[in-house]
This record gives structure tokens, sequence and C-alpha cells, in this order.
């Protein structure tokens, strides 16, 4: 298998993981939050079809200095932080390191904040079901950040919800949440962009023009 792409793009994606999340679908207490940015337009395709509300809810992986792609964790909307002991350990990081990194990467949520939110407050989650969107998972170190910041917001019911990951990551998050829904869990995995033909990168004005839209649709409704 690997070496084929699975889907042509992460609106492909989002369809076909629609199709699996049909149980949720025009309920008025569930929520999408897509993880900005390439979760976005798998998370837009997901709320259209179930006709539900989209928001976002911003991540940013905490990368080892000098190797950005090895994530030693994650930080979170709200200030939540997850790390990867493991990683950190191994490569004998010290916390100034992990501090100074985690510190630049809250000023990047915050401007993303600003940029795809405005003034336009973040919505109350406590109650509500919400299905968390990424457009893949490789060591789940991100969605595991959103997932725990989500979950002190209180809500009834905690979805996961990816296209394609890598079997270990599905099963250790789906230990951390009420449903995880993984389409796809290829072996050998390697990396999500390899299953996907286009994984060109997500833009500020994609992610604010998806946003846009969607609100536009529900308050047509």
């Amino acid at each position: 298998m690997f070496g084929r792409s699975i889907f042509r793009d992460r609106e492909h994606a989002g369809r076909e993981l629609a199709s699996r999340l049909r149980e949720y679908a025009d309920r008025d207490d569930v929520l999408v939050l897509g993880l900005p940015r390439g979760g976005v337009p798998v998370a837009y395709e997901i709320a259209i079809a179930l006709d539900v509300p989209l928001d976002v809810f911003i991540v940013r992986k905490l990368g080892v200095p000098g190797h950005e792609e090895l994530a030693m964790g994650a930080i979170a909307s709200g200030g939540t932080r997850v790390l990867n002991m493991d990683v950190i350990e191994h490569l004998r990081i010290p916390e100034r390191l992990v501090d100074a990194t985690a510190k630049r990467e809250q000023a990047e949520i915050e401007r993303r904040e600003l940029a795809y939110r405005g003034q336009r407050p973040f919505p109350t989650l406590e109650d509500w079901t919400v299905v968390l969107v990424d457009d893949g998972l490789a060591t789940g170190s991100t969605m595991r950040a959103a997932a725990q910041a989500v979950c002190v917001r209180r809500p009834a019911r905690v979805v996961v919800a990816v296209p394609v990951a890598s079997s270990e990551a599905c099963h250790d998050i789906g230990a951390e949440v009420d449903q995880i829904v993984c389409a796809e869990t290829p072996e050998p995995f390697y990396g999500v962009g390899l299953w996907y033909t286009d994984f060109s990168q997500t833009t500020d004005d994609e992610v604010r023009s998806l946003l846009a839209r969607a609100s536009s649709r529900e308050q047509a409704a």
C-alpha cells in the first residue's frame, strides 16, 4: 500500500470521513472544531455534510530545536501543554529550551486566534459533543494537547476524527477521548502527507474563507 495515496486532497478526505460520522448529523448539540491549518478544510467538509457548526481550535507542535519536524510536545489554546517525555529525555533537551519553544508557539497561537476569530469569542463547549478534526495523526501529540484542552471546558463528549493515522497514535488517543474515528491506518505509516495526492499547505486566507462560508451557511439556516 505504501506509495499509493488514499485521498486526492483534504476536501476529499473530509467527505470520506463525514460518511463515518453520520450519527452526529443534524444535531443541535454537536460542534466541529478543525485544527488549523490543515485540519480546517477536512473539518469544513464534515461540518457541511453533517449540517453542524464549524470553528477552530488552535494547537501548535513543539518541535525539537534544530529538528523541528520531530515533536517534543504541543501547546493548545488556553495554555494546555503536552510533552513527549520520551523524546525530551532521550535527547536530553533542557527545560529552558522547552519553555522557550512553548513561549514562541504561544505567541503564534495568539496571532492565529486574532487572525481567524478576530474579536469573536470562543464558543462555550460545556455540554456539547465536540468533534476534533485534523488532516492526520503521526505522533498524535498535537491532537492530544487539543483533546486535553477541550476536556477542561467540560464538553458532554469528545470525538477525534482524522482521515489517516498511525495505528499507534489512533490507539493511544482513543484511550483518552470518548470516541476516535481513524478512517485509514496504513502500515507502514511514515507520515501523513504520503497518503494525499495534494498535501499543499493550507493558508491563513483559506482558513478564514472556510470559516466565513460555514458561518454564512449557519446564519442562513
